[in-house]
Formats: C-alpha cells, sequence, structure tokens
C-alpha cells in the first residue's frame, strides 16, 4: 500500500495519551500497516491495532515489521522499542512517546543542581523504604541506610529459604563460576533493567543522567530499577535457587516475565519517573501534552521565556 503524498497527523488529530494503550507487546509476528492501523499477523491469523491509540509498541522475539508500520508509529505520536520475550531485555528504540522535552529538562536541570539532586535521591530511598526519615540524609549517609538495609533484606530471604548466603558475589564475564542464587540474582536483575530501560526511552528521558548511579550510560536506569528490586527481584530469586532442579537462568527469566507484566510495572514505572522528576503537583502523570505542542519548537532566549519557532527575527538589533 502506498502512502506517498499523505498528510502527517496534527497534534489536535492523535487520541488524547490519558485515553491511549500505554503498551502493547506483540512477539513472533509480522507488523505491518493497513491504512491507519498496525496489523500483527502470525498463523492465527491478523490483528488491527489503531496506531494512535498506541503509547508504546514493544516488538518481542521474532517479529519483523515494515517501513510504513514504523511510519505511522512515528506520525501517530507513538514509540516502537525492540525488546526480549514479554519485555525483558532492551535493545533499541524508535522515536519517543513524548511530544514535549519536559521530562528531559527536568531530569537535566535537577541532575545539574546539587540540592535538587540530592532531594530526588533522597525521594527514590524513601520510596523504597517509607518507614524511613531520610529529609536531612546526606548522600553518604544515604548509602550507608541503603547497604545496611539491603543486606538485611538478602540476609530475611535466606532465611526463608534455607539458602547459603555470602554476599553478592558474580563475573559478569563468566556466568557459570556464580553459585545459583547470585545467577538468579543477575538473571532477575537483567529481566529487570530490560524493562526499566524501555520505560526511560519511552518517555523521552536520557538513561544515561541518574541521580545516584552516575558516569555509566545506564545509570538512571540502575537508579529507577532500584525502586523495585527489594519487591521483585530479590524474593523471586531465593525462590528460584531454593529448587535445586530447576534452570536457574531460564526459569528466572521466565518468573520475572511473569511478575512484571502481570504487576503492571509498565505503567507504574513511568508515573514513578514522572512523579520523581515533576513532582508531586503533575495531575496527569502518565500522559503529555499532545494538543499544546506546536510544530515548530521554541526557541531559547537568555533574556525572555522561550520565544515561537518559525519566526524571522532579522530586524532584532
Amino acid at each position: 500500500m502506498s502512502t506517498i503524498g499523505r498528510r502527517p497527523t496534527t497534534p489536535k488529530e492523535l487520541v488524547r495519551a490519558a485515553d491511549r494503550i500505554s503498551f502493547v507487546y506483540l512477539d513472533r509476528c509480522v507488523v505491518n500497516r493497513d491504512s491507519n492501523a498496525i496489523t500483527a499477523t502470525d498463523e492465527r491469523g491478523t490483528v488491527h491495532l489503531p496506531a494512535a491509540a498506541v503509547g508504546v509498541l514493544l516488538l518481542g522475539p521474532g517479529t519483523t515489521i515494515t517501513h510504513q508500520a514504523v511510519a505511522l508509529m512515528s506520525d501517530s505520536g507513538s514509540t516502537v522499542v525492540w525488546v526480549g520475550e514479554r519485555g525483558v531485555r532492551y535493545y533499541a528504540h524508535g522515536a519517543s512517546l513524548a511530544r514535549t522535552s519536559r521530562l528531559i529538562q527536568a531530569q537535566a536541570e535537577a541532575i545539574s543542581s546539587t540540592r535538587t539532586r540530592l532531594r530526588i535521591a533522597r525521594a527514590m530511598y524513601e520510596m523504597r523504604f517509607p518507614d524511613e526519615d531520610v529529609s536531612e540524609l546526606t548522600m553518604q549517609q544515604l548509602r550507608g541506610r541503603e547497604g545496611t538495609r539491603v543486606r538485611r533484606i538478602y540476609r530475611e530471604h535466606a532465611e526463608r529459604t534455607g539458602i547459603e548466603w555470602t554476599g553478592r558475589n558474580y563475573d559478569r564475564q563468566d556466568w557459570d563460576t556464580g553459585d545459583p542464587i547470585n545467577q538468579a540474582l543477575s538473571a532477575a536483575n537483567a529481566a529487570l533493567y530490560g524493562v526499566v530501560h524501555s520505560v526511560i526511552v519511552a518517555l523521552g528521558c536520557s538513561p544515561a543522567l541518574g541521580f545516584v548511579h552516575t558516569g555509566h550510560h545506564r545509570s538512571f536506569v540502575y537508579d529507577i530499577a532500584d525502586l523495585y528490586k527489594a519487591e521483585l527481584t530479590i524474593p523471586a530469586a531465593f525462590d528460584i535457587a531454593a529448587d535445586s532442579s530447576l534452570d536457574v537462568a531460564g526459569e528466572t527469566r521466565r518468573r520475572m516475565r511473569d511478575a512484571l507484566h502481570g504487576g503492571k510495572l509498565l505503567p507504574r514505572c513511568a508515573h514513578d519517573i514522572q512523579r520523581l522528576l515533576l513532582g508531586e503537583d503533575t495531575d496527569d502523570l502518565n500522559t503529555f501534552e499532545y494538543f499544546e505542542i506546536e510544530a515548530i519548537a521554541s526557541l531559547w532566549d537568555d533574556r525572555h521565556s522561550p520565544v515561537a519557532g518559525g519566526v524571522s527575527y532579522g530586524d532584532e538589533p
């Protein structure tokens, strides 16, 4: 089907982000375009998805996508993320879901100030351990508190499952040298990182600009993933390692796949990221201002608010 000469969609014609399906996962199918719908075809038949109603399209193993389908997703204000099975590995992504730079600007501004960076680091810790008051703690004190709490969580699950726990110890280059519990933890964390990375890029944030972690191209991924480890990856890893009959790597991936999918981590993660960066006063945490975006970006001005783009300012002094 040819789309030569098709007029690009305007923001006002798009489905409100609040009314979209946040994430759609597809695997083992051919993804194509039929008019303004995305189609997914496998041996069972073809399913049509209105492109403008999809926020993020997650493409799992065995998918093939056409150029026309990608063009339609971009035109519809959606993004495409290539992931592992059920979204547990991040590989690459297309255009961001966001139609403003609001979140990444907030992220960059916050990380550029010691005061705001510390405030967000404290907020992250409070989300993980809400029973502690960390409002006056320094980063050094936060790291100490975190280390103590995480070690305690490891010990509690070791006692619960009867596993001998000697500490977190693994070799990134040699999987086989790790004991079952460390293998399970590594596999579970990798699955979590994949999902979190997908959400971060879909929202238009930078995976590299972390608040607790720094100096790595996935620093912010590690920051956000840490919010959920005590709840998701640590207990699952200990449960799997306690059963010596299981294939640790395979079972961990399957267990995490179901836990992350069933626990609706994707919309929860999106909510948490936006709340951290934009604050508690954000009314609509899972949407962006599709209807307020002009076709041409504004221009930065060092003395005033941003000025309109697409205007000749040649007469200005």
